[in-house]
């Protein structure tokens, strides 16, 4: 018996043992294993960086599908919701507040980099295939009585700006040191008036809406209000901390490419659609050729010093249509929206701290800038529909789905704290206001819009094709 014994307590031991040293080399190799640089006690080796990304990458996927399926099954919302919401969970609002050891182990500052790379990559190509939809036909169609919808979607949110920027520049630490009250005011301006652009074109054509009076005007004032906000940005870019030169570089570099594929990008790139319409499907060939000029593009918008996405967009603009871009799609688009994206939605998560909102004057502030943020966007457009002669049901409806922010608010302010023009803490109240505004966009338009139509069958239900097709906006 006593030997019985003591071999189990020997296996428990062993067992014991084994755990420890188990542990033991999980924690080390998620350690900087590199040698002593005298400006830090560690570096990573290329191998620290690998192990490190491919379990960030695991971690981001598991939170993002996690988070999508509560949102969907509990709350109704798109996937983009859930990994929204997941973004902001693993960083240290939540998940370092709560862990501040595993989540500085899972996520040290030295390996962003990496995963901010990744990140570009996936908001970049999600932009260029955003690119690829994009048709002039919204501006033509109906386009009187759309003006002043777009009108005060862009009015509106910049007399918004123009009243509460002055404040905002007085607290410290919300805008750069230095920056001036115009470029404040106008980057505040762009990002009150951007819309979710890609989720409303789905939400509108998935459901049938596209030849209705609130799909028309709802397409055409969220597609010339996204631009309008585009341009600013790139002027505040261009012109803030980099001097006349940088600012010559790149306004005069943008609106040369602009032109240049506006003039000759159709005829250049027409061959790719031809080869792809002619084999039938799109050869490994023709998609390298792709994805190389959509990174070329890219470069180029980066080294005029305005965007990389701005590039992808642009080059998106002009691909062949058709079969080209449904081929284009199979084959980008799930490695995008999938792998890639999920990796910008963290890196937005890993900027944000809320809890630097922690005065009752920062959260009055915060709280200010979402009634503002609403008040600009789905009242003013909302309004301006009732006076272009639109019904109250279908201006409750251009109102919800103009005020929803979504991923293209992310970006946008992504970009404005990258390059120095505002600090953690309005990045992460603007954060607020962007999954606030997501997250009543679907609720409100059922609710004003959705259900009436749909009991008089002028709107199908949102089936799951559809729900998967505005879950990647």
């Amino acid at each position: 018996m006593g030997i019985e014994f003591r071999r189990a307590m020997g296996r428990e031991t062993l067992v014991t043992d084994i755990i420890a040293s188990t542990l033991e080399v999980a924690r080390k190799a998620l350690s900087a294993n590199g040698p002593a640089l005298p400006a830090s006690a560690h570096s990573y080796t290329p191998t620290d960086f690998s192990v490190h990304f491919f379990l960030q990458l695991a971690v981001i996927l598991l939170a993002c599908r996690v988070f999508g399926w509560l949102g969907k099954k509990l709350l109704g919302q798109p996937q983009v919701v859930g990994e929204m919401i997941a973004g902001v969970v693993l960083g240290p609002s939540l998940l370092g507040l709560l862990f501040p050891a595993f989540q500085g182990t899972l996520f040290p500052k030295e390996t962003r980099n990496v995963l901010y790379v990744g990140a570009q990559l996936g908001v970049g190509l999600y932009m260029f295939l955003v690119g690829t939809t994009f048709s002039a036909d919204h501006f033509r169609a109906k386009a009187r009585s759309a003006v002043s919808v777009s009108l005060a979607g862009i009015i509106a949110p910049f007399l918004i700006a123009v009243a509460i920027t002055p404040f905002l520049l007085k607290v410290p630490g919300l805008f750069a040191a230095g920056i001036s009250q115009a470029n404040a005011t106008l980057f505040m301006g762009a990002c009150i008036a951007l819309t979710a652009f890609p989720m409303l074109a789905r939400i509108i054509n998935e459901r049938g809406l596209a030849k209705t009076s609130l799909g028309t005007l709802s397409l055409t004032a969220g597609a010339f209000d996204d631009a309008v906000s585009w341009c600013v940005l790139a002027v505040v870019l261009a012109t803030f901390g980099g001097g006349p030169g940088v600012a010559v570089l790149a306004i005069g570099g943008g609106l040369a490419y602009v032109l240049f594929l506006g003039l000759f990008g159709r005829r250049l790139l027409a061959p790719l659609g031809r080869m792809v319409e002619r084999e039938g499907q799109m050869s490994p060939f023709v998609l390298a050729v792709t994805l190389m000029l959509f990174c070329f593009s890219a470069f180029l918008m980066d080294a005029a010093g305005i965007h990389a996405i701005f590039g992808g967009f642009m080059l998106g603009a002009v691909m062949p249509r058709g079969l080209f871009v449904e081929e284009l799609k199979k084959k980008v688009e799930p490695l995008a929206v999938v792998l890639l994206l999920p990796m910008f939605f963290t890196y937005s998560g890993l900027n944000t701290r809320m809890d630097m909102v922690n005065s009752l004057q920062l959260l009055l502030i915060a709280l200010g800038i979402l009634v503002a943020s609403i008040l600009a966007k789905g009242v003013a457009c909302y309004a301006a529909a009732r006076l272009a002669g639109e019904d109250n049901r279908t201006a409750l409806g251009i109102g919800a789905l103009m005020n929803s922010r979504g991923l293209m608010e992310l970006i946008i302010i992504n970009i404005g704290l990258q390059k120095g023009i505002i600090g953690p803490t309005l990045f992460s109240m603007m954060v607020l206001m962007a999954i606030v505004t997501t997250v009543m966009a679907s609720p409100l338009f059922e609710a004003f819009y959705g259900k009436k139509a749909r009991e008089s069958g002028e709107l199908d239900g949102l089936d799951e094709s559809a729900a998967k097709a505005a879950a990647t906006s």
